[in-house]
């Protein structure tokens, strides 16, 4: 999944980082259930953080880019 996001946020889809934050989830699930690691969902769980701000402010530089009429 973090392929598939990267790819689409190369495109400019910010969907991309929906996908992302999903990938998170999952590796978040796996570190603590299947891994026992405690900082692999804590640096999951930021990486996740840092997506979702980056889907709420995309449509923000859009808005700031927009030209003057």
């Amino acid at each position: 999944m973090g392929l598939v996001s990267v790819y689409m946020l190369g495109n400019k889809n910010k969907w991309g980082f929906i996908v992302f934050a999903l990938s998170n989830v999952i590796w978040i699930y796996l570190g603590l259930m299947m891994m026992s690691s405690v900082g692999m969902a804590v640096g999951n769980f930021i990486f996740m953080v840092i997506n979702i701000r980056g889907f709420i402010h995309w449509g923000k530089m859009d808005e700031d880019h927009k030209p003057a009429n």
